[in-house]
């Protein structure tokens, strides 16, 4: 499920402040109710925050937008300025133009098989603490009585199964065929050689090669390369990696549970 993409507009002049949409629709109540204290009350700001950002919009501009008799607490008269119509009016008209080119921009890339733009938005400006969000697709969802298991194809062969709430399912709008981001802490991961004979209760097996190992004091980080140009990095301890004898080019194994991987959605 993709959220649908807005555009805001916000004007900024880097010495004396900002205005956004917030900001304009103050001064449009203001123009409506003659108070700062009664436009405060309508767009849920308190008196204090209104006032202030009047004092902001009168900076940010070479002639006033607002003109107020400060009246403490109760508030006071407040009027508009030609120059603050002038303002709003041009806000509003720039801020549908957005609303256009955005709505171009979407066609647009709808239209060449592009990627989506708000999914491309979401994706590039996404900021997890997780060592490793890999992007794919769902490929099945097996329901339970409480928890769903989702497989989530990141790549031809590569798959990546998680465990979530059937809750979180429906919240987050996952269906077959849905794209999604599994993001896994590098520290959740266990490392094994490629030839160890193993049985576990990780439900996810991924192998790849060993393509960079960054050592630290006590932990390093090992990064596996995938199929389909993905990778995934791992932190383990210096000891255990100097027991495994891993080295950068070997295949090696990444077990990961099924509980641990955490499902994104733009």
């Amino acid at each position: 499920m993709t959220t649908p993409l807005r555009a805001e507009l916000r004007l900024e002049n880097g010495l004396v402040g900002k205005a956004g949409a917030d900001r304009i629709a103050l001064i449009e109540a203001i123009a409506e109710t003659g108070s700062i204290a009664a436009a405060a009350r309508r767009v849920d700001l308190s008196y204090r925050a209104a006032w202030d950002a009047v004092q902001v919009l009168n900076n940010l501009f070479a002639e006033p937008l607002v003109v107020a008799v400060h009246g403490g607490a109760k508030g006071g008269e407040a009027s508009v300025t030609p120059q603050g119509a002038q303002v709003v009016a041009s806000f509003r008209l720039m801020e549908e133009g957005l609303r256009r080119t955005l709505a171009d921009l979407q066609d647009q890339l709808a239209g060449t098989g592009g990627v989506a733009l708000p999914s491309l938005i979401w994706t590039l400006g996404m900021k997890t603490s997780a060592s490793n969000a890999l992007r794919g697709v769902v490929k099945i969802i097996i329901d339970g009585a409480v928890n769903a298991e989702v497989v989530v194809r990141i790549g031809e062969t590569a798959e990546i199964v998680a465990v979530v709430t059937r809750q979180s399912v429906s919240d987050l709008g996952l269906t077959p065929g849905a794209t999604a981001v599994a993001l896994i802490n590098a520290g959740s991961i266990i490392l094994a050689t490629a030839d160890a004979e193993l049985r576990t209760s990780a439900r996810n097996s991924l192998r790849g090669i060993v393509s960079e190992i960054r050592q630290g004091a006590v932990n390093d980080e090992v990064t596996l390369d995938l199929d389909a140009g993905k990778t995934l990095t791992a932190t383990v301890t210096s000891e255990s990696l100097r027991r495994l004898g891993l080295a950068v080019g070997e295949p090696a194994i990444a077990l990961i549970k099924a509980s641990h991987v955490i499902l994104a959605v733009a």
